[in-house]
């Protein structure tokens, strides 16, 4: 039997999450809702499905079985508690939310419920990076040293002036780090496990918005390694995500989402493969033309229902991104030594 998938949003990434959807085996587009009826609408005419005016018209179509969450960072939790509590999944694009406390509320609303709840952070199921986490797992790369991550990204100023909600704290959460950096922080716990200190800075030096357009932090993780961690939207033209990766064997570097990089005292060549396009095009605009990262994320979640195992990435791991950009900006809060 089909699983019948509902929307929440109309912006870009509820366009990302149907497209992928389209070309999912087992998957109906069942219905959308967001606040701007006719994106909604314009969404269900390309995709098929029912578009809604009012959410609890939305919550009540049936057969509806999962609502994938793609409204407003700062309204994540609410709208998932809302699925959650009508006993549909939820599956709710990155990050979980703009607090710990609500991405709490979230978790503990779908244990109540007894639903599936998962968070889109696509990196898990790239393939090149998910043969990376396999080799540092296996001490290919010994013991993991230290790593650089650097997320330098640009956005034009209409892409903050034209939204209600980017850039703003109660909406998106910051800025350039619990949006665009907040994967590759989750790549890096992913990879190398928890953090357990952080020291930061962070500025607004380009744009006009309440959150931060720059963001450079210091994590040192529970195994003793330690990163750097640079996430920006001022960098123009745009780069590619890059992160590098040194232990006592050896380093590996990411580009965008491939290994372009093995550099090992036991060299292994099926490490390596030439760089794509994806991180590219994310580099630059926020537009995802590729849709095929969100379509692995739908069948993986698709899987984790119907089996009961956990989702690449559930709600408590989630949470574990927040609470580091959580961190960050405390950290940044609190620097405030000068220099004589």
């Amino acid at each position: 039997m089909a699983l019948r998938v509902g929307f929440i949003g109309g912006g870009g990434i509820t366009d990302t999450h149907a497209r992928a959807a389209q070309t999912c085996p087992g998957i109906e587009i069942a219905a959308f809702w967001g606040e701007n009826t006719a994106k909604t609408e314009r969404l269900a005419g390309l995709y098929g499905g029912r578009a809604y005016e009012r959410m609890p018209d939305f919550l009540a179509h049936r057969p509806m079985d999962l609502v994938v969450v793609g409204s407003p960072s700062g309204l994540h939790a609410e709208h998932g508690i809302a699925a959650a509590e009508r006993g549909l999944h939820v599956l709710v694009e990155k990050p979980i939310d703009v607090t710990t406390e609500r991405a709490d509320a979230l978790v503990a609303a779908a244990d109540r419920a007894g639903v599936r709840l998962g968070v889109v952070f696509q990196d898990r199921l790239k393939p090149d990076l998910v043969r990376l986490r396999q080799a540092i797992a296996a001490g290919r790369l010994g013991r993991v040293l230290l790593a650089s991550a650097r997320v330098k990204w640009y956005r034009p100023p209409g892409y903050y002036s034209d939204s209600r909600w980017r850039g703003t704290r109660a909406l998106d959460g910051g800025g350039a780090l619990i949006n665009q950096g907040i994967h590759t922080v989750d790549l890096l716990l992913w990879l190398l496990g928890p953090v357990t200190r952080v020291q930061a800075l962070t500025g607004t030096v380009l744009h006009r918005i309440e959150g931060e357009d720059v963001a450079l932090a210091l994590l040192q993780f529970e195994s003793g390694a330690v990163a750097t961690l640079e996430a920006t939207t001022c960098a123009f033209p745009g780069y590619p995500r890059r992160v590098e990766i040194t232990g006592s064997e050896g380093t590996v570097v990411v580009d965008g989402d491939r290994l372009v990089a093995a550099d090992l005292r036991a060299p292994d060549p099926t490490l390596a493969s030439p760089a794509g396009d994806e991180g590219r095009a994310s580099a630059a605009s926020p537009v995802v033309a590729d849709a095929s990262a969100h379509r692995r994320v739908l069948e993986d979640f698709a899987a984790a229902i119907a089996s009961g195992a956990p989702p690449a990435c559930d709600g408590r791991e989630g949470r574990r991104s927040l609470a580091v950009v959580e961190a960050v900006y405390a950290a940044a809060r609190a620097v405030g030594v000068g220099v004589a």
